[in-house]
């Protein structure tokens, strides 16, 4: 009976190394973290600042940088002209609320209809 436990064990440890070192199925797969959903309610941040003029209609007309970045001092908003444009350059993308375009050399931001 000792060479059956011996045996159990060493036939246990060769399958923990197995998994180890060449990764069987059986081993734990680590699963990748979902991003949280983005809440329209949530107005933190520069993107949440410029959510929040979305919000309030402020993009019925198109609005060139500088009047956004007024509107988001107006509203206590106080960022980086850098973080503002992260902010509207991810907004704008393909499927967000809004869209960018290009006026007399300039570009504009408007609300995708």
């Amino acid at each position: 009976m000792g060479k059956n436990i011996d045996l159990d064990d060493l036939l246990r440890r060769v399958e923990v190394l197995e998994r180890a070192v060449l990764g069987t199925a059986t081993a734990k797969v680590k699963k990748p973290k979902a991003r949280a959903p983005v809440s329209t309610a949530n107005f933190d941040g520069a993107t949440g600042g410029v959510r929040f003029l979305i919000s309030k209609n402020f993009f019925s007309a198109r609005r060139v940088f500088s009047e956004i970045e007024k509107g988001l001092q107006d509203d206590s908003y106080h960022y980086s002209k850098q973080a503002i444009q992260m902010a509207l350059t991810r907004l704008s993308a393909k499927g967000g609320p809004l869209v960018a375009l290009k006026d007399k050399g300039k570009k504009v931001y408007v609300k995708r209809k």
